[in-house]
């Protein structure tokens, strides 16, 4: 069994009669990527504030690294990094003497081969002795997260950490989130690109006006939402009319020679459905898996909508679509 990186226990926090977080309750298991999703003014940052000890909840417990956020707060950041959503970097001091500002202020040892290794980790040798305000903005973020990687925290804090990059710079950044996780470091992510938390998240939890309305893996949070179907088209109007009878549950469209069947996109399922089919001579040309993706989970969780949308995508016989 795997520890638990951070545990939070009814944390709450107010501003005035405004309930930001009220009273939720999460665990992150060590070496793990944990995703908290939510709309503008859901808590999000304010819940990574008392995470890194910057803010103080008003009731509730939180532990980090096994550290209690309140009366704990040195060993707190001795074990933690914080990547906020804006580059943190002098723009008066040159990509390496950022580095080197940080190794000083953390005291760490061999410090010429740290900012070294941390320059050619992030690709950064090259522009290493130019100002930093002469930086792109994923320079700039690069560079910001290795400073915060000089301490070689345990936990890392990435608040909205891929806002106004382009998509090279953010998949950039993904990569470099997975090579951390691999070397054992747990990340604690918020984000408002939702392909994002879909592509590095272990698990994910939704926070809506201060309260957890759902967590789990992103494959357990897409089945919370209904509109899972299988696609099946077919090669002329007899085979759709045969078809549809064999699966009365089916929506049909004439136009497109499709039907729509309503399914939870699960392999056993799919031999059953493809084995009726097969049972009364039906063959459809092609086929394809539709679930509801984490736009649709998000929208709906978050009560911006009721009705959950599916992913369309062109697909070939037997591709999968997620």
């Amino acid at each position: 069994m795997k520890r638990s990186a951070i545990a939070v226990s009814g944390l709450r926090k107010a501003y005035g009669d405004k309930a930001v977080l009220d009273g939720i309750d999460f665990e992150v298991t060590s070496g793990s990527v944990f995703s908290l999703l939510g709309p503008n003014g859901a808590g999000k940052t304010t819940t990574v504030n008392i995470l890194t000890t910057l803010l103080k909840a008003d009731a509730g417990t939180a532990h980090v690294a096994g550290h209690d956020v309140a009366s704990q707060t040195k060993e707190v950041r001795s074990v933690i990094g914080v990547t906020g959503q804006f580059a943190a970097v002098d723009d008066l001091l040159s990509g390496r003497e950022n580095l080197r500002m940080m190794a000083d202020l953390k005291r760490v040892r061999s410090a010429g081969r740290v900012v070294s290794q941390l320059l050619d980790r992030f690709d950064l040798e090259e522009s290493a002795d130019k100002l930093a305000a002469t930086y792109s903005g994923g320079m700039r973020r690069k560079l910001d997260l290795a400073m915060t990687l000089v301490g070689k925290p345990q936990i890392l804090f990435l608040d909205e950490p891929t806002t106004g990059l382009d998509p090279r710079s953010r998949r950039t950044m993904w990569g470099i989130v997975r090579e951390l996780v691999v070397e054992g470091t747990t990340i604690f992510l918020t984000t408002q690109y939702l392909e994002e938390a879909d592509q590095l998240a272990d698990r994910i939890a939704v926070l809506n006006e201060g309260r957890l309305v759902a967590h789990g893996t992103p494959a357990e949070l897409k089945r919370q939402i209904p509109g899972t179907h299988v696609r099946l088209r077919f090669t002329d109007l007899q085979e759709l009319d045969a078809a549809a009878r064999v699966l009365a549950t089916s929506t049909r469209d004439e136009e497109e020679l499709t039907l729509r069947v309503p399914s939870d996109g699960a392999s056993r399922s799919l031999r059953t459905l493809l084995t009726r089919l097969d049972e009364h001579g039906l063959d459809a040309a092609e086929f394809s898996v539709h679930t509801p993706d984490l736009d649709d989970v998000f929208l709906a969780l978050t009560e911006h909508t009721t009705t959950a949308h599916t992913t369309t995508h062109t697909t070939t016989e037997g591709t999968i679509n997620r």
